[in-house]
């Protein structure tokens, strides 16, 4: 299905157990879930790429007989307009200092659930990719010199995928309101397992969050 845009951005912390965290002393909100609403400015890019491997062909009596498929191994290039600076730090890893404040590089990156949402072409149906287990890095930060324009150094982060027990061990579920069996709680079920729709989100302060699937 061809799909337009890029509506919604959700993001968890999971703990050693699967279940997203709630909270937000340690979570990302009250229920654990962060949906990047447009009070932070949304997210302007959620590339995924490596889905599926290219498979190699083997040969036999002098003809191609069979494909080998590795598996895929997705990442998504996220690129967020203005997360809130605890929230960014929870996600790629880094812990606070309790007495300067400070935000320092553990060596651990936490376990991050993603559910992203787009459209399909006719804008009449909702499309969905979910990745219940993965973790976030922040490779650079970019900052120049304002001119007679501002100079905006983004939030830009790279998601790795990885196996999930809730998608039977796989890395990626793709989800839409095209398929008479979807339906929105038991995807955030599958993907932010722990999740109960009836719970409101109580987002960080500077943020304004959405209930989701309720």
């Amino acid at each position: 299905m061809a799909t337009v845009g890029l509506k919604l951005v959700t993001l968890a912390l999971k703990d050693e157990n699967g279940k997203i965290i709630t909270g937000v002393d340690k979570g990302l909100s009250e229920n654990g879930l962060l949906p990047v609403t447009t009070q932070m400015w949304g997210t302007k890019t959620a590339n995924i790429t490596n889905i599926q491997a290219t498979g190699t062909i083997n040969y036999g009596n002098n003809v191609a007989v069979f494909v080998s498929t590795p598996k895929g191994a997705p990442q998504v290039a996220l690129d967020f307009n203005k997360l809130p600076f605890e929230v960014t730090q929870k996600l790629v890893g880094r812990a606070k200092d309790a007495t300067t404040g400070a935000w320092i590089e553990t060596g651990k990156h936490p376990s991050v659930a993603l559910l992203i949402e787009s459209q399909s072409i006719d804008r009449l149906h909702r499309v969905f990719y979910g990745f219940g287990n993965g973790t976030l890095t922040q490779a650079s930060i970019n900052n120049g010199t304002d001119t007679n324009a501002e100079t905006m150094a983004t939030d830009a982060l790279t998601y790795q995928a990885l196996s999930t027990p809730e998608f039977n061990g796989e890395m990626l579920a793709m989800y839409s309101d095209v398929s008479t069996e979807f339906k929105e709680d038991k995807m955030m079920e599958q993907v932010f397992s722990g999740y109960t729709a009836t719970t409101q989100a109580t987002p960080q302060t500077g943020t304004t969050g959405t209930t989701q699937g309720a």
